[in-house]
């Protein structure tokens, strides 16, 4: 009898093994032969680096220069893509040494036309408020077409007030700007320096720069202030404390 108890539980660990073996063998026969591929997410393209800066003249019917223009110009264009049959989203920065400039001058507004390649044409309107002798960009119209672009770009704002200026003086910000056109296009400037009215020969008038420069310089000013702070506070500690050491050395 005791032979027979043992036996008996090894047989049923042997039923046992056997039936979670067969059970993973009909389970292994219904997965299908061929596991689909994981799907992989193509990541957006690396926008580029900082575009180089460019210098832009404009000279009336006599020759004068009479807009004069430095930076470096950034288009964020937004286009039915041809290849992918989707829309997608573009940066493309301006070659100055690709890039023709012309334009036209009048008492109150100012034109400077950008032609670049693969059919990029960019214009700047400026226009001059007599009155108060004061300028701003007031419009900017792009056309392209590039190669992926299943029909050609064209986006164009004639209402805009970017860039104001004082006549006879030139608009200076070294920061970034983000120039919002349309829902599909906006233009980034950088280390920008323009004057398109009241330029003597050619260069440019007194700089008045931009609020982002101001706010970039102010933080130092600010910081510095608040460490003098600082040291005069513990100066000032200190001196009050050796104060106080001293006379009660003195009443001892």
């Amino acid at each position: 009898m005791k032979q027979h108890s043992r036996k008996q539980p090894m047989f049923l660990a042997f039923i046992t093994f056997l039936a979670v073996t067969l059970h993973q063998s009909f389970a292994a026969t219904d997965v299908p032969s061929t596991a689909a591929a994981p799907q992989t997410t193509a990541l957006p393209p690396a926008p580029p680096a900082r575009p180089e800066r460019g210098n832009y003249t404009v000279t009336n019917g006599n020759g004068t220069i009479c807009l004069m223009a430095r930076m470096g110009l950034q288009l964020n264009i937004r286009f039915s893509s041809a290849s992918l049959n989707n829309t997608v989203q573009d940066v493309l920065n301006l070659q100055p040494n690709v890039t023709k400039s012309s334009g036209s001058c009048d008492s109150d507004s100012a034109t400077l036309l950008l032609m670049a390649e693969e059919k990029t044409n960019l214009t700047f309107l400026f226009s001059l408020n007599a009155t108060s002798s004061k300028y701003h960009l007031s419009g900017v119209t792009l056309s392209a077409a590039w190669p992926d672009m299943s029909e050609p770009f064209s986006a164009s704002n004639s209402s805009l007030d970017y860039l104001r200026g004082t006549l006879g003086r030139s608009y200076m910000c070294r920061e970034e700007q983000t120039l919002a056109v349309a829902v599909n296009f906006s233009l980034n400037t950088f280390q920008l320096q323009v004057q398109p009215f009241g330029l003597t020969g050619d260069q440019f008038g007194a700089a008045e720069e931009c609020q982002l420069d101001e706010d970039d310089m102010l933080i130092p000013i600010i910081v510095g202030t608040a460490l003098a702070s600082l040291v005069l506070i513990v100066l000032v500690a200190y001196l009050i404390g050796r104060k106080r050491s001293h006379a009660g050395y003195q009443t001892i």
